[in-house]
């Protein structure tokens, strides 16, 4: 694949509370706005609250500032509505990202290596309890100041 191909493929014989998603080359803005996107929000208007998995496939080359900054939105406008977020990925770079933006997610975010791959479905499937946590970040909350704890 060359680095103007992407694309987003969806990974089919998941529950309706999972979006399952695989990138292939180098993934746009437009692969985000036209294919995840709207996945994640039907998904999230059906079910209330979705698990989400992320493949980074063998062929997976990156992505485009736009898309970046779509993949960051769509993470902050639906911050309390990702019950679970399964990573699999080889790419330094790509699980240094989710190491440093995981604890911003008020749900468990795993990252898995792509010989994982069914390691990672088995815990995003796994029944946990809702308050289980992980990771977090009360964002919907304002953080207490100094002057709150006197």
């Amino acid at each position: 694949m060359s680095t103007e191909d992407g694309s987003f493929e969806v990974l089919e014989g998941y529950p309706e509370d999972v979006v399952a998603i695989s990138a292939h080359g180098h993934i746009s803005r437009q692969d985000y706005e036209d294919v995840l996107i709207p996945l994640v929000e039907a998904r999230i208007k059906k079910e209330g609250k979705v698990k989400l998995l992320y493949v980074c496939g063998s062929d997976f080359e990156g992505l485009s500032a736009g898309a970046a900054l779509d993949d960051a939105k769509l993470g902050l406008l639906h911050l309390g509505e990702f019950a679970r977020v399964a990573v699999v990925a080889d790419a330094d770079w790509i699980r240094l990202g989710v190491r440093m933006f995981a604890p911003l997610m008020r749900c468990p975010v795993h990252l898995f290596h792509l010989g994982e791959t069914e390691v990672a479905k088995a815990w995003l499937l796994k029944d946990v309890p809702e308050d289980a946590g992980g990771p977090e970040v009360a964002a919907d909350r304002k953080l207490p100041t100094l002057e709150d704890k006197m």
